[in-house]
């Protein structure tokens, strides 16, 4: 049984839908991202580079479908998760089946990159820059739960700093 579909997105292209309704906390799909893009295996004639995720090791994977037809929504209703090694979307919320399943792409997230949001949530901030330090405050405690182990670990000192700044314990 098909748990989602891809199909075309009023977000950005294509996107994945929930085919069924899941509860927060629910796996929603496997992430295969064992296709590490190197010198010796770039990416395919054609393939877009926003098909790929950037690791904090600085690793880039291809993302095979339907993982990489995940959009960016600055309300996302899915995170990353990993199980015994194996990321995993999983929902953030009660998902209905019909919506489309979506990612804050900041989460994890380093680099210069910034470009125009789309996604039409009503905590849309228009103008995304993909380092998670540069989203408000707010969003960087919200979001700290979300954060991979491996982030955590090469962005030690940023997060340390936060979790001072919002009294949390390390």
């Amino acid at each position: 049984m098909n748990s989602v579909t891809v199909q075309p997105s009023p977000i950005h292209g294509r996107g994945v839908f929930a085919a069924i309704d899941y509860k927060a906390g629910d796996p929603i799909l496997h992430v295969d991202d064992s296709r590490v893009v190197s010198e010796e295996r770039p990416l395919p004639e054609g393939e877009p580079e926003y098909h790929c995720d950037w690791y904090a090791d600085g690793r880039q994977v291809l993302l095979v479908p339907p993982a990489c037809y995940v959009n960016h929504c600055c309300d996302p209703n899915s995170i990353v998760q990993y199980f015994d090694g194996v990321r995993w979307d999983v929902a953030r919320r009660d998902i209905r089946a019909g919506e489309e399943i979506t990612h804050d792409y900041c989460i994890d997230g380093f680099g210069d990159t910034v470009w125009r949001c789309r996604c039409g949530s009503a905590r849309c901030r228009k103008t995304i820059h993909s380092d998670f330090f540069h989203l408000p405050q707010r969003l960087q405690i919200e979001y700290l739960p979300y954060l991979s182990e491996l982030y955590k670990h090469v962005y030690r000192e940023n997060v340390d700093r936060l979790l001072e700044e919002a009294g949390s314990p390390a």
